[in-house]
């Protein structure tokens, strides 16, 4: 019976030691970068203002981590994020026939950029993702003439959600 306990305990230390972690392994940035430059993201999908807003998304959330200083341009900075839109993509992934016309009542939006995080004068950089994905959906709702305002809200999330994710992976080791 002694057995029985001494492997049931070290059965219970390993698997505690086992597991998924959701948190980074620290932050990655060297503690000489005060000042980072996110110039304006290339844009390759096509779609009018996305660049404009994914880039001051990732501005805002550097922003509030309240340790860096962000400027728009690439000179007199300590790093640079660059970021180059690759694909933005609409689907509907949703139907309604309810009128005897089927109709498309929900549409998944997503967001796929390349981005780099590298401090100036090195040529490794200290993150970068070929093709970061984001993804939301939103509903159609009753009225199509409200796609446009819809789609604007969900850009708005997307855009959020991306900007969060990208920060934590470049600065939180993920």
């Amino acid at each position: 019976m002694r057995r029985r306990e001494i492997l049931t305990a070290a059965a219970g230390t390993l698997a505690s030691g086992c597991g998924y972690a959701l948190q980074g392994r620290g932050i990655t940035t060297d503690a000489s970068i005060k000042r980072i430059g996110v110039p304006l993201f290339k844009d390759r999908s096509g779609k009018l203002g996305l660049d404009v807003r994914v880039t001051q998304a990732v501005i805002e959330e550097l922003l509030k981590r309240g340790r860096f200083t962000i400027v728009k341009e690439t000179t007199n900075v300590d790093a640079v994020v660059e970021g180059d839109i690759l694909a933005w993509t609409v689907a509907p992934v949703n139907f309604s026939s309810e009128t005897g016309v089927t109709q498309a009542t929900r549409y998944a939006i997503s967001l796929t950029v390349s981005v780099v995080y590298r401090k100036i004068g090195q040529s490794e950089p200290i993150w970068a993702n070929d093709a970061f994905s984001q993804r939301d959906e939103y509903d159609m709702g009753e009225n199509a003439q409200n796609y446009f305002d819809r789609e604007m809200l969900s850009i708005e999330r997307l855009s959020g959600a991306f900007a969060r994710n990208v920060v934590a992976a470049m600065l939180e080791a993920f």
